[in-house]
């Protein structure tokens, strides 16, 4: 799409998930978006971890009566050193930083989803599954190509090969399994991104405030949408 950028794009989507958030925001990230505070998605994981507060004395704190104001993981993180590093070089190729926000692995995107895949839920493993494997495959294309790991390459040679996969449609044959792979990272990353305090102002995205009055969305965000008023 002319004149559009991929972080502008990728915005765009997750405002949706930034207003679904707003209702949740004391179940993840703070005020300074640090893991493991209350305020957006991404936060550190671990068993029994919990945010601090007083918690909910109306909620059990189980699976399906969770309680989102001392919110607790109850598995254990499963990602590797080795894979974290990799997955956090993958979620700055996805989202890097600009003068607007910092880049989506400084406010610890790729702790919020090893706590995703770490989940012992059907939809989570089969993640774990996609996502373990794209990062091997990761190192071993940045090693055929470049010589070095893929959280060792420069810039422009990590894009390099997330151009190849971003997109399967595009892909070519041999890299359908690693376009799959990606498309879900990009996913996750930008949820976690834009549930952060930082990306939240980046968005531009107020929250659950009380206002006088509502004007609708920018006239550039319906005219990249294509939606006529």
């Amino acid at each position: 799409m002319s004149g559009v950028t991929r972080r502008r794009m990728l915005k765009t989507l997750a405002a949706g998930a930034a207003g679904a958030a707003g209702a949740v925001g004391s179940a993840g990230c703070g005020g300074d978006g640090r893991p493991g505070d209350s305020g957006g998605a991404a936060r550190g994981s671990g068993a029994g971890r919990a945010a601090g507060g007083p918690g909910n004395p109306l909620a059990a704190g189980t699976p399906t009566d969770p309680d989102l104001i001392n919110p607790t993981v109850p598995w254990d993180s499963v990602l590797t050193e080795d894979e974290l590093r990799r997955l956090a070089a993958l979620c700055d190729v996805i989202i890097p930083a600009d003068d607007r926000s910092p880049a989506a692995a400084s406010i610890g995107a790729q702790d919020f989803i090893n706590e995703w895949v770490s989940a012992p839920y059907e939809g989570n493993q089969n993640d774990l599954t996609l996502i373990r494997g794209g990062l091997a495959w990761l190192d071993r294309e940045a090693t055929a190509r470049f010589g070095s790991e893929f959280s060792g390459l420069p810039a422009a040679q990590a894009r390099a090969i997330c151009d190849d996969i971003c997109m399967e449609s595009r892909a070519a044959p041999e890299f359908k399994t690693a376009a799959r792979f990606f498309d879900r990272v990009r996913d996750l990353t930008s949820t976690a991104f834009w549930t952060s305090a930082e990306g939240m102002e980046d968005l531009g995205f107020v929250g659950n405030r009380p206002m006088a009055s509502f004007e609708g969305p920018p006239r550039e965000v319906l005219d990249l949408l294509g939606i006529t008023p």
